[in-house]
Formats: structure tokens, C-alpha cells, sequence
């Protein structure tokens, strides 16, 4: 797929003539999504000191079971030294306890109920194509981006164009009977005989090819996912007494149902039992050691990549974060694997380390959502209007900062939908609509493990009622203690007037501007050649509906019908100049889907163009109301030649190449038509309206 078609089938018909700020995110992300850059970009190419390349690693199933979140026993040196010089997050949660949900809210910076990917087969492209996704934003900003691994669960979801520069690589997956195979395995292996080996390996070399490049780098490991299977070496770190079994391995006292796991696929591998029968304490710290041998063997390959960055010189340049998709049960409540939204099955490690900061660790509570706009935030790029999460950057430089008093978390049972809030005492989980399918309240100040529901305590009447107001106020509500300016991004070099967004209005600011030598508003020269003209409108144009201010006015903007008369004039100047660059290709695919928001306020038939044509034309065309749309093309004699069904139609403007009705100059047989006067009509509803054209041949 070429870029060209990630404009295919992407039009925008609006409703009414006011285009919202909404609107206008719509008309941005279908459009102005796609990155360019240019030789006409020089001074807005991502150079600038204190921009930072970035390495992005992300771990399967991995619980903070690790040397620096507490767990002296663990071997994992190699993230325990990343700690060391970044920041550890205590308090990082999944907004969905499953691979693909979580994966896709990480890389869209949206939360599940905004992707309405709840599962590990839907397409968050099918879903939301227009999207801009994390390294999409780096890309479009002139980043090389690469994804090495498994970073998205499926290799189809992965192998999104738009986001990476070059194709996907992730190792060879090799089926295997899970009823014939156990669920640890000690091998008599090197490590680069395994998938994450391999996948150590080739982002060693990836390095090595991008050394010169500012790049944004996805490194994705597998383990410790079941089975877990690593080289003997690393089972030989532990001993069975090493490990201490769950504080319970029951459900909490007077749990909900719902709450439970009822997604059990780890019962059929060949060694354990099936159905609910209770684990052994002596399988379960088999088990438990298996996932931590597991644990060390990725440790190991992150270390050969961190260390592969140091030796290219690289490591005081990068941003590295580090994270799982969410956590894993290792027997807590008697649950093996995710799908809760218990404490072990939500809680991430994450670890942000950034060139020059302060190691720290910080009890603020985090959600994996906020890495898209962190990353952006730290490398000084605008975060996408889109991005449900917030900045962790204001954190990084002060961990003790009063920060969100609530983050947010969901899952799907079926058709009924559990959503749970953690604050820094408590978790409050309601499962249906307003709790129908039950309530769960834990207190971590005095029962850290969860062992008790104390949801339906008379005492606690009040605090479960407060603790789900918050809830259903949802995420932006948990933002209203934390200083303003943290939250507002900075603004985009392309919103001319500074108010938050890129509009209709920015466009006529330039355009007043064409010819100027020496602009009263420098801004207005967008590329400092000098000049202001059609590339510099073009420029902005391509990023119609940007906002990094999500305070941005909330405003109409009413396009009238002078807009129309000046977007004709400006697509007509682009189509001259056009030298088939991407500027010029994204400028005009924006400024006609533009046009297309503008409602007229009458229908209208319009020249057709070229006119006198040989052998092909377009007819364009203006409609005030909804209306199916056919056009007929008459001799001088008043017979119809030709019949173009075009169907229902929104309201709306239908003046370029893209929209206009299609003619190739040939009768109903097929047969090119000769030279002379022919009229065509435009039947909308109850208008008609007749033309003339002239064909010279």
C-alpha cells in the first residue's frame, strides 16, 4: 500500500454548515494524518537540540516481579539498571488486562472505550482508520520508525504502513499442540535459538543500520507468556525455596462472580490439571520459577540491546521506556494468567528514562496510555488532539508531584462490562451497568492482597458512592487537581494564529500574506524561504484539525460561501504548481476535503472542466440538501446520450477532480462522442439544472 491510498474511501460529509472543532479533528485525522517530509521543510524537521531518538521495549505478561520493584530474588540486571537511571513507576496500570486492547490503547494513545478493541482479533485500523498511532506521529515528524518483534499481538495489526518507515520483523511463530506440551521447559538451548533471541539479535542489527538516523525504535519480547520455556542456564538462577507461594489462593471473601477468571486456556497444557482443580503448592512454585527463569531470559536480551545502544554512543541521545501490556496472576486467588481486574492482572512496570534526568522512583499513579503523549512531551513533538492520557514528563522531574487521584481500567465478560477505578488507598470495580452484576472494594492500606470484597459494608455506603461518582466522571475528571499548564500541550508550528487548532482561519491569514517579502506576522512564511505563497498555505493545510492545546476554544467555525470562492482559488494555484511532492499531495487532499465541509446555500450546476475537452471531463457541482444525484448528458436534438447515476449524496460542495461527477466523453454504447454543442443536467431531488458545453475534438 502505497500512501496514496490511505486517502482512498476517506470522505468527510458533514451535517450542517457550522464545522465544529470536532469537525475539524475528523477532517485532520482522515487526511492530515499522513506524514510528509520535504526538501521544502528544512527548518521543521525534527533536528532541533533536545530532541531525543527513541526505544521503545515492551514485555508480554510481565508482572513487576523484577530486582527493582523489590523482588531481591529476581536476576534481572539489566532493568534494574535502566531503573537506576530513569524513573520507576510504583503505580503504572493496563487500561485492558489482554494483549491486543492494551497494545492498541499504548500505541493510539486512546483508552478501549474510545478504540473499542476488546478482544485479540479486531483491527484497530478497521476500527478507527484514521488514526494516528505513536510512532505515526514520530514518523510524520520525520522520524525513522521501525518495529522489531512483537509489539502489536497479531503481524497484521503490526504491519501498519502508516506507522513505520520499513516493513515489520518479528521472529518465525511455530504452531504448537498445547495438550502435548508442558507448561515450563528447561532447554538445552543457546538463547538465540529462541524467538527473543532472535528478536535481541535483529535489533542489534536494526541499531547498527539506523546509528545515523533520528529514529523512534518498537523492540517487542514474547516471555514470560506461557509456556515458559527458556535456556537451562537461566532456571539454574533459582531454586524451588526461592519463592514464597500466594498470600491466598482463594477469591476474596464475598466476590462477585464476574470478577473471576473464567478464561482458564493455561488447564490445558500437558502437565496440569484440568477444570477448577486446585494447583499443588509444589506445581505452583514450579511455575512460579519457571516465569521468573522466563523473566531473566528477556532481562538478558534487553541487555544485549541496551547494550548494543551504549556501544554505538547512542544511550545519551535516546529516550528509553520500558513496560509490559499488563501483569499476570501467578496462582494470587487461585488465577492463572490476565483477565482480571485484580490488582496483579492490571499493575505494569514501567520505566522512563530520559538523558540527563534524575533516577527516581514514584508512587504517582500512571496508566500505560500515558506514554504515547510522555514520548511526544519529551522529544518536543505535538501530541495528536486525539490523546486520552497525560504527560508523565511533569513527574520525571518531580516525583513527589501531587498527580492524578485516580486511573482507569475495564474488561468485557461477555456482554457484560466491568470498569474499575484504582486511587492510591483504593480499587472500586462495578461490574454492569451501575454495579447490577456487582461491586468490589478493596483497601490496600489494610489488606494489600485483596482478600476481602468490602463493597456491601454498611460503613462504607458513602465512600462506595463517592468512589463511583468518580468513576463514572471517568479519566478527564481525575485531572482537575493538577495544574493546568501540565495538561496543555505545547502548541504546533502550523496553527498561525495561536489558538489551539488548525483551521480555516490559519489558511486565510497566509493567504492575505501571499507575495509579502517581509510578512507582519513572521509565521505566515512557514518554510523561511523568504516568500509567502501557495507551498507555505499548503504546509498548514495539510494539517488541518491539529490541536496540542486540549484547551483549544471549543468553537464554531462558520465556512461561508466566500471560504468556497478562496479554497477555489487556492486549489487552482496548488494544481498548477503541483510538482508531485507530498507536500503538495496532503495540502490539496486536505483543502478538498475542506471544501467538501462547506454546505451551499443553494444547489448549483457548474462548468465543466476542461471545457472544450478531448477525451474526458468533470462536472462539477454544489448541493444545499441531501439528495440522490443523477446527470444526463443531451445532444442539440434533446436526446439523451448518456446517463451518470451517481446516488445519494450529503449536502455539500462537489467542485474537485476527487468529488465532481465523471465524464469520458462517451455515448451509452460506448461509442466516443463527435464534436459540437451538447447540454448536461444535474437532477437533485426536486431541482434540475440544465448547462451547455462544447466539445472540440
Amino acid at each position: 500500500m502505497n500512501k496514496d491510498s490511505f486517502f482512498k474511501n476517506k470522505e468527510y460529509s458533514p451535517q450542517n454548515r457550522s464545522i465544529t472543532r470536532r469537525d475539524f479533528l475528523s477532517t485532520g485525522l482522515k487526511v492530515g494524518a499522513a506524514a510528509f517530509t520535504t526538501s521544502l521543510l528544512p527548518k521543521l524537521r525534527v533536528e532541533a537540540t533536545g530532541q531525543y531518538n527513541v526505544l521503545f521495549i515492551i514485555v508480554d505478561d510481565l508482572s513487576p516481579m523484577l530486582g527493582c520493584y523489590g523482588h531481591s530474588r529476581m536476576h534481572t540486571p539489566n532493568i534494574d539498571s535502566l531503573a537506576e537511571r530513569g524513573t520507576l513507576f510504583n503505580h503504572a496500570y493496563s487500561q485492558y488486562p489482554l494483549c491486543s486492547p492494551s497494545r492498541t490503547s499504548i500505541i493510539t494513545g486512546l483508552r478501549p472505550e474510545s478504540t473499542d478493541v476488546l478482544n485479540n482479533t479486531d483491527d484497530f485500523r478497521e476500527k478507527l482508520p484514521e488514526v494516528v498511532t505513536l510512532p505515526q506521529n514520530f514518523k510524520r515528524y520525520g522520524y525513522h520508525t521501525q518495529s522489531v518483534g512483537r509489539v502489536a499481538h497479531h503481524p497484521r495489526l503490526q504491519d501498519d504502513e502508516n506507522s513505520w518507515s520499513v516493513p515489520s520483523w518479528r521472529p518465525t511463530w511455530r504452531p504448537f499442540d498445547i495438550q502435548t506440551t508442558p507448561s515450563w521447559q528447561a532447554l538445552d538451548v543457546e538463547d538465540g535459538d529462541l524467538r527473543d533471541g532472535k528478536t535481541a539479535l535483529r535489533a542489534v542489527q536494526v541499531l547498527d543500520e539506523i546509528k545515523h538516523e533520528q529514529f523512534f525504535l518498537s523492540v517487542g519480547f514474547y516471555k514470560p507468556h506461557f509456556p515458559l520455556e527458556a535456556p537451562e542456564k537461566y532456571f539454574e538462577l533459582y531454586d524451588i525455596q526461592d519463592f514464597d507461594l500466594p498470600v491466598s489462593n482463594i477469591p476474596p471473601v464475598d466476590v462477585p462472580s464476574k470478577a473471576l477468571n473464567n478464561w482458564n486456556s493455561i488447564r490445558n497444557y500437558q502437565d496440569l490439571p484440568s477444570g477448577n482443580v486446585p494447583l499443588s503448592n509444589e506445581k505452583t512454585l514450579e511455575l512460579i520459577r519457571a516465569y521468573a527463569a522466563s523473566t531473566s531470559y528477556v532481562d538478558a536480551q534487553i541487555g544485549r540491546v541496551l547494550s548494543k545502544l551504549d556501544s554505538l554512543g547512542l544511550t545519551n541521545n535516546t529516550v528509553i521506556v520500558f513496560c509490559s501490556d499488563h501483569g499476570h496472576h501467578l496462582g494470587e486467588h487461585g488465577i492463572w494468567g490476565k483477565q482480571t481486574l485484580f490488582e496483579v492482572s492490571l499493575r505494569s512496570p514501567l520505566i522512563v528514562s530520559v538523558p540527563g534526568q534524575q533516577a527516581a522512583e514514584t508512587n504517582a499513579l500512571s496508566e500505560l496510555v500515558d506514554i504515547y503523549p510522555t514520548l511526544c512531551d519529551v522529544c518536543q513533538l505535538p501530541t495528536p488532539i486525539q490523546s486520552e492520557g497525560l504527560s508523565l514528563m511533569p513527574v520525571i522531574e518531580e516525583p513527589t508531584r501531587n498527580w492524578k487521584d485516580g486511573v482507569f481500567s475495564q474488561l468485557n465478560k461477555g456482554i457484560v462490562k466491568g470498569v474499575s477505578i484504582r486511587t492510591a488507598q483504593y480499587r472500586y470495580t462495578e461490574w454492569g451497568n451501575q454495579g447490577e452484576h456487582g461491586q468490589e472494594l478493596y483497601n490496600y492500606f489494610n489488606d494489600p492482597f485483596e482478600t476481602v470484597n468490602i463493597a456491601h459494608l454498611p460503613e462504607n455506603i458513602d465512600l462506595v458512592n463517592q468512589l463511583s461518582a468518580k468513576l463514572q466522571e471517568g479519566w478527564q475528571g481525575t485531572l482537575s487537581d493538577i495544574p493546568e499548564q501540565f495538561h496543555i500541550r505545547q502548541t504546533t508550528p502550523w496553527d498561525v494564529n495561536n489558538d489551539g487548532i488548525v483551521d480555516i482561519q490559519d489558511l486565510m491569514i497566509i493567504s492575505s500574506s501571499f507575495g509579502d517579502v517581509k510578512p507582519e506576522n513572521p509565521r505566515v512564511d512557514v518554510n523561511n524561504d523568504g516568500t509567502v505563497n501557495i507551498i507555505d498555505l499548503l504546509l498548514v493545510a495539510a494539517h488541518i484539525g491539529e490541536s496540542t492545546n486540549t484547551s483549544a476554544p471549543n468553537k464554531s467555525t462558520l465556512l461561508s460561501q466566500d471560504h468556497i470562492v478562496q479554497i477555489d482559488k487556492w486549489l487552482s494555484e496548488a494544481y498548477q504548481a503541483d510538482d508531485g511532492s507530498e507536500v503538495f499531495k496532503y495540502g490539496i487532499a486536505n483543502l478538498e476535503v475542506l471544501m467538501k465541509n462547506i454546505i451551499p446555500e443553494k444547489t448549483v450546476l457548474l462548468p465543466n472542466y476542461p471545457n472544450p475537452f478531448n477525451p474526458e471531463t468533470w462536472i462539477p457541482y454544489d448541493l444545499a440538501q441531501d439528495s440522490y444525484v443523477n446527470i444526463n448528458i443531451y445532444n442539440m436534438q434533446g436526446e439523451t446520450i448518456k446517463e451518470i447515476h451517481i446516488g445519494f449524496q450529503k449536502a455539500g460542495t462537489y467542485r474537485t477532480k476527487s468529488q465532481a461527477a465523471f465524464w469520458d466523453g462517451r455515448n451509452t454504447n460506448g461509442e466516443p462522442v463527435s464534436s459540437g454543442v451538447y447540454y448536461y443536467s444535474l437532477n437533485a431531488g426536486n431541482t434540475k439544472k440544465i448547462r451547455q458545453m462544447v466539445i472540440l475534438k
